[in-house]
């Protein structure tokens, strides 16, 4: 009695669906939508499981970029759209009309979270990218970028032409039409582009390049590389964001030659007072020859002196004679050369400029070991150190511009000794009465 008066409620509940064609439709459409919501959380739930079963292996281990940037989810969300869309066909009593609006609707969703899964996976293999060996040198962050771009432009006009039922055509014939207005519009875009492709395949810049641009006020280390952007970490912690296109527009300055080089330049002069040069007399000389970087050098200008003075007789202007400059000079190059610190494969030389109203500067060019900042300014100021502290052994003087105190204290004397002399005047005049 039970399963006949059941079967009998199913038959009516039938009739009345045959007799309201919307009610039927409706019912069919929410079951069909039930259908879909169920299929993408089964969809979804399997492709995850099964993504991170294969990731547990270690030469799958990159699938823990595809889940971590939800490249999979994006793909499980793409069933609902799909099962609407092809089950639409199946609902008989739904108007033409509102079958076509909901299969564009579906189609829609459908080529949006493609492009949304499409974009993940970019963002997956410019992660994956960045743990090679290539990243350090090449940047592919300005081309992931570009191609999200024109993947959504793209994306976009499909979505656009499968709501209103047109051709994605007709849509892309217009754009031609505005071809001016789009290259206004993304004038610096495609600017910034061809910079980015100069960049990258002349290997002009890279990620962690140290790069000085003192014209926007860059001079630091190159921390990211985007399709629009170069950002410089400068050394004071701050971060300058740098166009694209002003990199080959106008020029910088990238120290990487120096760092793969092996050696920091030195490039500094000391300035000798002009007043304290003077010859070397023999007592000087003897004293410097217990130097031990200076005797050999000593000897042997001794003799070469000697050789070319025998000749000349003994009128001064007809002889060579020792400096103290040129002896300062050639002890310097020897304390370089000697020095562990000091690249001996790289230029190392000691000249003399020419003499300016701060007085002789005496260059020191040579190039360090180390390509640190922090040791290569220990070496150069331990250098330095010890040459300011050396130069009054030679007779010489390093010139430094009178100051303040400087004044007062030539003034100082000079009243004392004014002074003193009024004084003595006095008391002679005083003794003579």
């Amino acid at each position: 009695m039970m399963i006949s008066h059941g079967w009998q409620q199913v038959q009516q509940l039938l009739s009345a669906l045959d007799q309201q064609p919307w009610l039927a439709a409706g019912l069919s459409l929410a079951l069909l939508l039930l259908c879909a919501w169920l299929a993408g959380k089964v969809a979804r739930a399997t492709l995850l499981r099964v993504t991170q079963a294969l990731s547990a292996q270690a030469a799958l281990h990159w699938l823990d970029d595809l889940l971590q940037h939800r490249v999979i989810h994006r793909l499980g969300q793409t069933v609902p759209s799909l099962v609407l869309q092809f089950g639409l066909r199946g609902i008989p009593q739904l108007a033409p009309g509102t079958a076509t609006v909901l299969g564009n609707v579906a189609l829609a969703l459908t080529v949006l979270f493609l492009l949304l899964a499409t974009s993940a996976l970019l963002d997956a293999l410019l992660a994956i990218y960045s743990r090679t060996e290539h990243a350090r040198t090449r940047s592919i962050k300005g081309y992931v970028q570009l191609a999200r771009m024109v993947l959504f432009v793209f994306g976009g006009i499909i979505v656009v032409a499968t709501l209103i039922d047109r051709s994605p055509l007709l849509l892309l014939s217009g754009l031609g039409a505005m071809s001016a207005v789009i290259l206004l519009v993304y004038k610096d875009t495609l600017l910034s582009f061809v910079a980015s492709v100069q960049l990258t395949s002349n290997d002009m810049l890279r990620v962690g390049d140290w790069i000085e641009m003192p014209q926007v006020g860059a001079d630091g280390d190159v921390v990211d590389i985007t399709l629009h952007t170069v950002k410089v970490q400068n050394f004071d912690k701050t971060i300058v964001s740098i166009p694209t296109w002003r990199l080959m527009a106008e020029s910088f300055k990238n120290w990487r030659g120096m760092q793969q080089s092996g050696g920091r330049r030195i490039k500094r002069s000391l300035f000798i007072d002009a007043s304290s040069i003077a010859f070397l007399d023999p007592a000087q000389q003897a004293h410097l020859g217990q130097v031990h970087l200076l005797g050999d050098y000593l000897q042997r200008k001794q003799l070469e002196l000697h050789s070319w003075n025998e000749p000349r007789g003994e009128l001064a202007a007809n002889r060579r004679q020792m400096t103290n400059i040129g002896t300062l000079r050639a002890f310097t190059l020897a304390y370089l050369k000697n020095h562990p610190d000091i690249q001996p494969s790289m230029t190392c030389m000691v000249r003399q400029l020419q003499p300016t109203a701060q007085g002789v500067p005496l260059e020191i060019y040579c190039f360090t070991r180390t390509t640190d900042w922090a040791e290569y300014e220990r070496v150069q100021g331990d250098i330095f150190d010890y040459l300011l502290a050396l130069v009054p052994d030679f007779g010489l003087a390093v010139y430094q511009q009178p100051s303040g105190g400087d004044m007062r204290v030539a003034l100082a004397g000079q009243v004392r000794g004014q002074t003193t002399a009024l004084f003595s005047h006095c008391t002679n005049e005083s003794t003579a009465s």
